[in-house]
């Protein structure tokens, strides 16, 4: 089974599933399955520690280039909370994620607007300024 999960993964999974239904137990490749299991929560957890980023991200410029605001940057910034949101909503447990990966995914935030915007990474405050509950607000926008 471990040489399946290392020629073709896809082909790997069906079988596995099929195990798993048909309850063979003694068949299925747990080392494999398990590393895929815990590589599923931390796809979660990337997931949102991305749209947090991407959501911060926007956010700034939108603050700090308001002569350059656009339809795009909104849908960026509402996209960003929709799945924020809708990953919580399918792992309840990570609720608190996004609170634990404010200031991480503000700081890389920064990083990319100082690359986007040209301007010099000084420029943004070295904490994160706005509170989670205001960046996760579907209403609220940085003047």
């Amino acid at each position: 089974m471990s040489n399946t999960y290392l020629v073709d993964f896809s082909a790997w999974i069906d079988e596995t599933a099929q195990l798993l239904r048909d309850r063979r137990w003694q068949e299925i490749d747990v080392t494999h399955l398990v590393e895929e299991i815990q590589d599923l929560g931390k796809s979660e957890k990337r997931a949102i520690s991305s749209q947090l980023t991407r959501l911060l991200l926007h956010l700034l410029k939108w603050q700090f280039q308001p002569q350059r605001r656009s339809d795009s940057w909104l849908d960026s910034i509402t996209d960003a909370r929709t799945q924020i949101a809708l990953a919580i909503e399918d792992s309840p447990s990570l609720g608190n994620y996004p609170a634990q990966q404010l200031q991480e995914s503000y700081s890389r935030a920064c990083r990319q607007a100082a690359k986007q915007t040209g301007m010099d990474l000084s420029t943004f405050p070295p904490a994160c300024p706005y509170t989670l509950e205001l960046v996760l607000s579907e209403d609220w926008l940085p003047m």
